[in-house]
C-alpha cells in the first residue's frame, strides 16, 4: 500500500527520477521506490529516501554532531530573520500558477524550506542533502516537505522543469542542474554571506572566512541567469557561550577544530558576546525568462 509512504513523498513522486538510469520511480506498494529498470530505493523508517548512485566523498556530509548543533542554534531564533526574508522574497518572485516544486539544495534539516512552505500553502517542497542525520530531521520538518538523499554536485534525481523555485542557503550550487530542473519561468533564490557576516567570530574562533571573490565567482557561475540582489539583511545579535559553540560547530569549520579548542577560544572572547548577521538574498532567473 502506498499509504505506508509519507504523504509528502507521495506528493512529489512524479518529479523524482532514478539516479542510476534517469527513469521515473514509483512505489512498489510497500516501503520502497522502484524504476522501470528495477533499480530499488528503500524509504527509511524516518521517512526519507536516498536517490544517489555511489558513495559521497568522506567529509562532505554533515555529521550527527554538526546536525545537532545546527538544530540547537537555529532553535534560538538568531537566524530566523534569514528564513523570513528568504520566504518573503521567494513568495514574491514565484511564477504565476501553482505548478512546480520548491527545491532546497543542501537543505540540511529542512528548517529554511519549512518556513518558505508556510508562506506558500499551495506548494510542495523537496529537501536535498547528503547527510543522513540531517535527512532524518528534514523528513519531519514540514508536512509538505519530502526529504531526499542526493549529492547536489551530481545530476539531481529530479525531472526536467519540475521546480518553480530552487533555494540555495549558504550552500553549494550546480548551475547546469539548477537550470535543468527549473521551469522556464522559475527562480533560483540564493542566500550568501557578506564579508561582515560573523566577522567578530571568524578570526578568533578559526572559522572559515568568506572568500573575497565569492560574489565574483557566483556571478561567473550563474552567468546564464539574470540576477537581482535585494538589500543587505544586517542585524546584531547576542550569544551565549553554548550558542557560540553550536554556531562554530554546525558548519564546515567543525571539520577543522575540535570541541575543546573551540571552547577555549570562545572563553577568550570579549564580553558580552555579539555577532553580526549580514547576508544577501538574491533572485536569479534564467536569462531571457
Amino acid at each position: 500500500m502506498t499509504a505506508e509512504l509519507p504523504a509528502a513523498l507521495l506528493a512529489v513522486l512524479p518529479a523524482l527520477r532514478c539516479p542510476v538510469c534517469g527513469g521515473t520511480v514509483r512505489s512498489d506498494g510497500g516501503r520502497s521506490l522502484v524504476c522501470p529498470q528495477a533499480h530499488r530505493f528503500d524509504v527509511a523508517r524516518q521517512g526519507f529516501v536516498t536517490l544517489r548512485s555511489g558513495r559521497p566523498d568522506p567529509g562532505t556530509a554533515d555529521t550527527a554532531e554538526m546536525v545537532a548543533a545546527r538544530e540547537r542554534f537555529l532553535a534560538t531564533g538568531h537566524y530566523r530573520p534569514i528564513a523570513d526574508r528568504l520566504a518573503a522574497v521567494t513568495a514574491q518572485s514565484l511564477p504565476g500558477g501553482s505548478g512546480g516544486l520548491i527545491v532546497d539544495l543542501a537543505g540540511g534539516t529542512g528548517s529554511y524550506l519549512a518556513v518558505v512552505l508556510e508562506a506558500l500553502p499551495d506548494r510542495h517542497g523537496v529537501c536535498l542533502d547528503l547527510s543522513r542525520p540531517a535527512l532524518q530531521r528534514a523528513a519531519r520538518a514540514h508536512p509538505r516537505a519530502a526529504a531526499i538523499g542526493a549529492d547536489v554536485w551530481q545530476p539531481l534525481p529530479l525531472a526536467d522543469g519540475c521546480a518553480a523555485a530552487v533555494l540555495s542557503v549558504f550552500g553549494p550550487r550546480n548551475p547546469a542542474e539548477i537550470e535543468r530542473v527549473l521551469r522556464p519561468d522559475g527562480v533560483l533564490v540564493t542566500v550568501t554571506p557578506t564579508a561582515d557576516h560573523l566577522a567578530e567570530l571568524i578570526g578568533p574562533l578559526g572559522m572559515l572566512s568568506v572568500d573575497e571573490r565569492k560574489t565574483e565567482r557566483l556571478a561567473t557561475a550563474l552567468a546564464r541567469f539574470d540576477s537581482n540582489a535585494g538589500p543587505e539583511l544586517r542585524q546584531q545579535f547576542s550569544l551565549t557561550d553554548a550558542e557560540a559553540a553550536d554556531l562554530t560547530g554546525m558548519g564546515p569549520s567543525a571539520f577543522h577544530t575540535d570541541p575543546d579548542t573551540r571552547a577555549a577560544r570562545i572563553a577568550a572572547l570579549p564580553r558580552p558576546l555579539t555577532a553580526t548577521l549580514s547576508v544577501q538574498v538574491t533572485v536569479h532567473r534564467p536569462a531571457g525568462a
